[in-house]
């Protein structure tokens, strides 16, 4: 048992620990000015994720490496779940994402992120050598799509977009060529443009729209990326503090918890505070890639490398559409925003990555 917990990397677990109390106290700070039950909700995920991510260390990772046969059945139940829920799910902020679980709402999409990164590192950990052969491509694409037309019903183009990055990122570092990833990236440009006329809802549009010139729905989401703007911009250097600032307190931002977490964080702590979460995250991802370098099989690098896609693409998107870098599509922050489904299967892939690196 000893042996066990001194091969778990501790960094991470304390990294993981940081960023969600960081979460925790900024969202503390915006139930301060009503209820609390955001900050209660989040501590108990934040409690038992922890708990999952030890526990998942003890479980012998090489069952999922070497029976496709539970893969499959996870891939199916994930897009059992997705379908179900466009019937039988409940409707939160325009998107049909969430059941309702008691207090709890689980939203399948977050699982599907996970298994897919599975999906993916089996299949191409057994076939990087022949990463050169198109059907490889149209294989792990196949595997990617059916849950993206499931996705792009609820509606969630974030992550739509999510799994886009995270397969076009495992292909990458599986070895495709690089004239099939500017193919690739030509099919990507084509499906954009038809997008435009054909698939994206009206809000879709005005989101891109807005996020151009926010003054052409000034009270509508170029409001959200103004009040952002101004949280951020407000914080200084040092910021105004727990329950000072005046954004977040006052009600001006709107989706402090979730979508503009960042923005009620950098209003409170400063630039000092956005600096400290970046150094956080950086380190994070530095020792995942020193425990995928040290894998022992393709396996575990290429799920880690999956996860850290994930992490990082949500990571950039998010800070991204706060800062008015990039369109308003829903992304949470990973560790910080409010959201048991997103932390639990985080903490979840990382009981894996630890499981790993006990096994290395």
């Amino acid at each position: 048992m000893w042996l066990h917990f001194k091969k778990i990397d501790w960094s991470i677990v304390i990294i993981v620990l940081l960023l969600a109390v960081i979460g925790l106290i900024t969202i503390y700070s915006i139930g301060s000015s009503g209820s609390d039950s955001f900050f209660k909700k989040q501590l108990l995920f934040v409690v038992f994720g922890f708990i999952v991510m030890i526990g998942l260390s003890f479980f012998d990772y090489r069952v999922l490496k070497n029976h496709t046969v539970a893969l499959i059945i996870l891939y199916i139940i994930s897009l059992a779940l997705l379908a179900a829920v466009l019937a039988v799910g409940q409707k939160v902020r325009g998107t049909l994402s969430w059941f309702k679980l008691g207090f709890f709402n689980f939203q399948p999409v977050e699982l599907m992120k996970l298994v897919i990164v599975l999906i993916l590192a089996k299949y191409f950990s057994f076939r990087h050598i022949e990463m050169y052969r198109i059907r490889h491509i149209v294989i792990s694409g196949f595997y990617v799509f059916l849950p993206i037309i499931l996705i792009y019903f609820q509606p969630d183009f974030g992550s739509v977009l999510v799994l886009l990055g995270l397969w076009m990122g495992m292909m990458l570092i599986a070895g495709i060529k690089i004239r099939h990833l500017l193919i690739l990236g030509l099919i990507a440009v084509l499906i954009i443009t038809c997008s435009w006329f054909w698939l994206l809802r009206d809000y879709h549009k005005n989101r891109i729209m807005t996020f151009i010139n926010p003054q052409i729905d000034p009270y509508g989401h170029g409001y959200n990326i103004a009040q952002s703007l101004i949280a951020i911009g407000s914080g200084g250097l040092f910021g105004h503090g727990i329950n000072q600032a005046s954004q977040s307190q006052l009600n001006f931002l709107p989706e402090q918890q979730t979508d503009f977490i960042f923005a009620t964080f950098a209003e409170e702590w400063g630039l000092a505070g956005i600096i400290l979460i970046l150094f956080l995250f950086s380190v994070l991802f530095w020792r995942m890639v020193r425990i995928a370098l040290k894998s022992s099989n393709n396996f575990c690098r290429l799920y880690i490398s999956g996860l850290i896609i994930i992490i990082f693409i949500q990571l950039i998107i998010n800070i991204g559409m706060n800062m008015a870098i990039l369109p308003v599509i829903g992304l949470n922050l990973p560790f910080l925003s409010y959201g048991g489904s997103s932390l639990l299967i985080i903490m979840i892939g990382l009981g894996l990555l630890q499981s790993m690196k006990v096994r290395s």
